[in-house]
């Protein structure tokens, strides 16, 4: 990996963490396409990306995102990271814990010029749910355990 595609993923990484859209902002083009997986969204253009972004700042005030491993291949880039933070915000539906969270996802794109033009993003929904209490957790083993004793 250049040591440009380092500082840009590092300065990347900053701007997410600075909370504030306007240092975000130039990392994609004005007709970007992100798309997240875990909500089942999609964003189109800069404009619709702001309103999200936004939204993340209500149910997680103090998101914030780690690198783990990033690498490029031409204009395609895959991330892998942490986001965590604590579940601040009432969402439709999802009333606010005060939970702490920490997820692991990636982030698959290309990028155009310089910028991100289309970024997806996977994530487990369930996990942040069962980590902030609004889902519970699985019990696979005593599940299983009481099929086997019940046999």
């Amino acid at each position: 990996m250049s040591t440009d595609m380092d500082k840009f993923v590092q300065d990347y990484i900053a701007a997410w963490n600075s909370h504030d859209f306007e240092k975000l902002s130039p990392f994609f083009t004005d007709d970007c396409i992100d798309e997240d997986i875990g909500e089942v969204r999609v964003c189109h253009g800069k404009q619709e990306f702001k309103v999200y972004y936004e939204d993340m700042h209500v149910w997680s005030a103090d998101f914030k995102f780690e690198k783990k491993s990033f690498l490029t291949a031409g204009n395609w880039f895959a991330a892998q990271w942490v986001m965590s933070g604590t579940h601040t915000g009432d969402r439709p539906g999802l009333k606010a814990t005060g939970k702490k969270y920490s997820l692991p996802g990636a982030s698959v794109g290309e990028l155009r010029e310089g910028k991100i033009s289309r970024n997806t993003d996977y994530w487990n929904l369930a996990a942040f749910l069962q980590q902030v209490g609004l889902l519970p957790k699985p019990n696979w083993f005593g599940r299983l355990m009481m099929r086997l004793l019940t046999k």
